[in-house]
């Protein structure tokens, strides 16, 4: 009898996620090519765009590993006043407030560098610091409903969570990103 920890059981599990999670990484192509213009216009976004969905991945998935820890030590309650979620989501949410707009600056500059820019320095610093708070909630949010979803179906959350969170927040990266840009802009 084959365990859940063999290569057919995992490739069982993980195949139809992954195949879900392709479909799904097409739409955030579809998303970038309806703003197309925006980005060529400002080119200061343009480069915002891998930064912002990297981070939001690197977020979620820096949460998504801290979590499905806890889950395999039996710590994890997935109660409201839980600690080890309230703790890790707190800091998800203050390293994505500290480190957006110092993107935000960052890719002002390096637009600067190569070219000048569209953009101020705060118009940038205000898109990526809006894109990443908005990020950082809705990866949080992906995150522990991923992790109670694998947990409640009785998958190992290390082969799971991290492929759903980093591809979702790929495509919510480029449509958070670009909604902002819409109010800002």
């Amino acid at each position: 009898m084959e365990t859940r920890w063999s290569p057919g059981a995992i490739m069982r599990t993980m195949l139809p996620i992954l195949l879900v999670l392709t479909c799904i990484e097409l739409a955030s192509g579809f998303v970038l090519d309806t703003f197309e213009g925006t980005l060529l216009r400002y080119p200061s976004l343009l480069v915002l765009v891998p930064v912002t969905i990297g981070m939001a991945g690197n977020l979620g998935s820096v949460l998504a590993a801290r979590l499905s820890t806890v889950v395999h030590l039996g710590l994890l309650s997935f109660e409201p006043d839980d600690e080890y979620l309230l703790g890790n989501a707190v800091a998800t949410l203050a390293l994505a407030v500290t480190l957006f707009p110092l993107v935000g600056g960052g890719a002002w500059l390096a637009q600067l560098l190569v070219g000048g820019t569209a953009l101020g320095i705060g118009t940038v610093v205000l898109v990526a610091f809006a894109s990443g708070a908005v990020l950082a909630l809705l990866a949080i949010v992906v995150t522990l409903v991923t992790t109670y979803a694998a947990y409640r179906f009785g998958l190992d959350p290390d082969d799971v969570v991290i492929p759903v969170v980093t591809n979702v927040c790929d495509v919510l990266g480029v449509v958070v990103l670009f909604a902002v840009v819409r109010l800002v802009i």
